[in-house]
């Protein structure tokens, strides 16, 4: 009795088993893909590589079947015809294009369909044939094919235009050959640029440099109560710069490098000269037109020469004309001053302090003037 009632339960299994199994295959065959199918011919021109039977199918990105066989026309071996097998309702119209398709650079050749009119109806098959569909001709071309056209086309180019090439080629060669005999005019040449056009590394502000107001004791019996205005000076566009002006035997001129004064020459030299005018203490009062004084008189400056002259040993020099105007615009008097001292060194300290001191003697000199004047 035992032994019966295990084979009955073997039979059992073996049953229930076979129930499922046929109900795996009936779920697979109804939604898992092996539904009923819609059959349809690709030709292709030329050459299909890589594409085999099992290959994906897809509509627009959308995998819709896969590739069942392939063969070439016994008429044509240029022709692959490629049979492929898509779900029902797959919209393939006659329009439809059909080409290979390679997703990345190591993946397997794959057909891509897309495309095809709304108002065109689906494809229909001729009596014992599936629905043709035609593919561009270089629709089949994989990447190392469109490569090798390419650099064959490249290698065309390179022929036909081998002789001009060959002339560019020696040119830069005379070219480069040129540049390498005139090296050291070449390195002249760029330096010229990168210090006129203010290339190369970042360089920080050159020191600035001031000059001392003169201190000159004017004796008076009574201080005139007057007030004077010292006016913008005048001068031409060289003097006006911060920058100390050398001047050479030839007269042309050029900068003292790594050296500036705190303002430009013009400026500088008003504002100095008002000072050693209130260092005088002989007037009521000394200011700038901008100061809105009532002045009783205009001292008027025009600056000539404020720089050094590259001799043997340098100069420093400075030259200006003075006016004093009264009320009505008319010239008490003018005087030419100058001032000079020698420079020791050629460097911006030295001379700096040579131009200060010729600047002391003719402020020195114009105070005593004005004083006298006024």
């Amino acid at each position: 009795m035992e032994t019966r009632a295990r084979y009955i339960l073997i039979g059992l299994f073996v049953f229930v088993a076979s129930l499922a199994g046929f109900g795996f295959v009936y779920w697979l065959h109804a939604t898992g893909g092996l539904g009923e199918r819609a059959i349809y011919r690709v030709r292709f021109e030329n050459t299909v590589s890589g594409l085999r039977p099992g290959a994906g199918v897809s509509f627009n990105g959308i995998r819709v079947g896969e590739v069942t066989d392939l063969h070439l026309r016994a008429d044509n071996p240029s022709q692959v015809i490629v049979t492929i097998a898509v779900a029902l309702g797959t919209p393939i119209r006659a329009d439809t294009e059909a080409r290979i398709e390679v997703q990345g650079l190591m993946g397997s050749p794959s057909i891509a369909l897309s495309g095809g009119s709304p108002n065109l109806p689906p494809m229909t098959a001729a009596p014992g044939a599936p629905p043709l569909l035609v593919a561009a001709p270089n629709a089949g071309q994989d990447l190392a094919q469109a490569a090798r056209e390419t650099l064959a086309r490249i290698d065309k180019i390179l022929a036909e235009n081998s002789d001009p090439l060959h002339e560019t080629i020696a040119n830069l060669d005379t070219f480069s050959g040129a540049l390498a005999r005139n090296s050291k005019s070449v390195d002249g040449i760029l330096s010229g640029l990168e210090k006129t056009f203010g290339g190369g590394a970042a360089k920080g502000p050159p020191p600035t440099f001031d000059l001392t107001a003169a201190r000159v004791t004017v004796s008076a019996a009574k201080k005139p109560p007057k007030e004077l205005v010292v006016a913008d000076p005048t001068t031409v566009v060289r003097n006006d710069t911060q920058r100390i002006i050398l001047v050479a035997s030839d007269g042309q001129s050029s900068f003292l490098e790594n050296a500036q004064w705190a303002d430009s020459a013009p400026k500088l030299i008003q504002a100095k000269i008002i000072q050693s005018l209130e260092n005088a203490n002989f007037l009521a009062g000394v200011g700038r037109p901008s100061d809105n004084l009532t002045a009783d008189y205009q001292l008027l400056i025009d600056l000539h020469a404020f720089q050094i002259a590259e001799t043997a040993p340098p100069v420093a020099s400075i030259e200006f004309m003075a006016k004093i105007v009264d009320q009505k615009g008319r010239i008490i008097d003018s005087r030419l001053f100058r001032g000079e001292a020698p420079v020791k060194a050629m460097d911006p300290p030295a001379a700096t302090e040579a131009l200060n001191q010729a600047f002391s003697q003719a402020a020195t000199d114009l105070v005593r003037w004005v004083a006298q004047k006024i």
